[in-house]
């Protein structure tokens, strides 16, 4: 997975923006505020993607480029290396995954706003 096809496809999410909360090398994505995304650039091999418990075990278990998320709540949290056994596909399913997650948790005024 490229860098920049991972920046760009999280951009096309709605109303996806993009910043440095933490330093100036951690990218998050985030939708209304929250975060479904973040890629170090030192490195840009991998990103922390959030997904439903039941599945991220079994990614997990199917991919050894899944791993319990990387500073993150490991059950709430993968990291998705690029390099390992995952397609780009499989990774911008995951990004649409964590983005869905994200915005599932929103209140239900707040993505109403958003379907705006």
């Amino acid at each position: 997975m490229d860098v920049e096809l991972f920046r760009e496809f999280c951009l096309s999410k709605s109303h996806a923006t993009e910043d440095f909360p933490f330093d100036e090398i951690t990218l998050c994505f985030k939708i209304a505020g929250k975060i479904f995304a973040i890629i170090p650039l030192d490195s840009a091999d991998r990103a922390n993607l959030k997904c439903f418990p039941a599945y991220a075990e079994e990614l997990r278990e199917k991919y050894t480029g899944v791993r319990p998320g990387f500073h993150m709540n490991k059950k709430h949290w993968n990291t998705v290396l690029f390099f390992e056994d995952l397609d780009d596909a499989t990774i911008l399913h995951l990004v649409n995954h964590s983005y869905d997650q994200v915005v599932s948790k929103l209140p239900l005024n707040k993505r109403k706003e958003l379907q705006q």
